[in-house]
């Protein structure tokens, strides 16, 4: 299926872009999430009526990202778990537990927002967690992991 694209997606392209993605993507994400319309004529022809707008929102929407990534500068949170004797986690620490201390701390961040690449955290130690505010900009914090008193 053929989409152009109302903004920037990760890995498939930018502002404008007419790509084509399968059937489902389009229709169960792009589409209804309002990132992407189908590619015809008459869509073509409104969207390059409307592109100096969603350009300008698309600046902005970035700004914010980048004015959000300076308040993470030197953010470092610490969650307690329950753990073995050898270090290993009852459980783990997943991206609900690292929002939910970042709010607990006075940063909002979207579990959506959180990239952990690895899964879930299973051991106790200090761990670099990206965060992805846009498409473009990503910000950096620091999760210790500690035994529960």
């Amino acid at each position: 299926m053929n989409v152009i694209l109302l903004e920037k997606v990760q890995n498939l392209g930018g502002l404008g872009d007419a790509v084509k993605v399968k059937n489902g993507y389009a229709r169960n994400y792009l589409l209804p999430k309002g990132i992407a319309a189908m590619a015809t004529k008459a869509n073509l022809a409104k969207f390059e009526e409307v592109r100096a707008e969603l350009e300008k929102k698309a600046q902005e929407v970035k700004r914010q990202a980048e004015a959000r990534r300076d308040t993470f500068a030197d953010v470092i949170l610490t969650i307690e778990a329950k753990v073995t004797e050898e270090g290993q986690l009852f459980g783990s620490v997943s991206t609900r537990e690292i929002s939910e201390a970042a709010e607990a701390a006075g940063h909002k961040i979207d579990k959506s927002e959180i990239d952990l690449p690895n899964g879930p955290i299973q051991e106790v130690g200090e761990y670099d967690i990206h965060v992805h505010l846009d498409s473009d900009v990503t910000a950096m914090i620091k999760v210790h992991v500690v035994a529960e008193a």
